[in-house]
């Protein structure tokens, strides 16, 4: 029994451990420049998707972040700034818990793209939003990284990843709307 118990606690090391690597190993791409980094918004008040009656002009009407998704997004902010990886454009979804995860994070205002806006409820626009977001993400930057804060199902439609609260998608822009996953990596507050 106690043999077993060793070979998990060995193969948990292991896997941590190799977490540890692929995520240094997206950090060196990041800071190289020319990522398009899709970002999840900080956890928010309990919900799911939009409460009745929401509109994008008025906060108070969405579900927004709560003090840990504040905390995230400022973990992530501070996260990048200590390996100084450059943020070229910064884009945001129009829901107020994206622009204030971008704004936490990166320390200043993002220009909104509806194109990042949220499709949970919203299949008739998913074909069109993925449409306008491979142009978006499939070009390279030419100084920094593309930073784009949005949605689990957006970036899900996108990409396939299913990102947490929080958690970036990492992006290799190929051109012509084309890219690959490089990887995903949340960031602990």
């Amino acid at each position: 029994m106690l043999h077993s118990f060793f070979r998990v606690m060995a193969l948990l090391a292991a896997l941590a451990c190799g977490q540890a690597v692929a995520d240094e190993a997206l950090w060196a791409l990041l800071k190289g420049g020319g990522q398009v980094v899709l970002l999840r918004h900080g956890l928010t008040t309990p919900g799911v998707g939009d409460p009745e009656g929401m509109s994008l002009d008025d906060c108070a009407s969405q579900r927004n972040l709560n003090d840990e998704g504040r905390a995230e997004a400022r973990a992530l902010g501070q996260a990048w700034r200590s390996r100084g990886i450059l943020v070229g454009q910064l884009l945001s979804s129009p829901w107020c818990r994206c622009t204030e995860t971008a704004r936490l994070a990166f320390g200043r205002e993002a220009p909104v793209s509806p194109a990042l806006g949220n499709l949970f409820g919203r299949p008739e626009r998913q074909a069109q939003q993925v449409a306008q977001l491979k142009p978006l993400v499939g070009a390279r930057q030419a100084q920094g990284n593309t930073v784009m804060v949005s949605h689990g199902s957006t970036i899900a439609a996108l990409t396939g990843v299913s990102p947490a609260t929080a958690e970036m998608v990492v992006l290799t822009p190929h051109g012509g709307g084309r890219f690959s996953v490089a990887g995903r990596m949340k960031i602990a507050p």
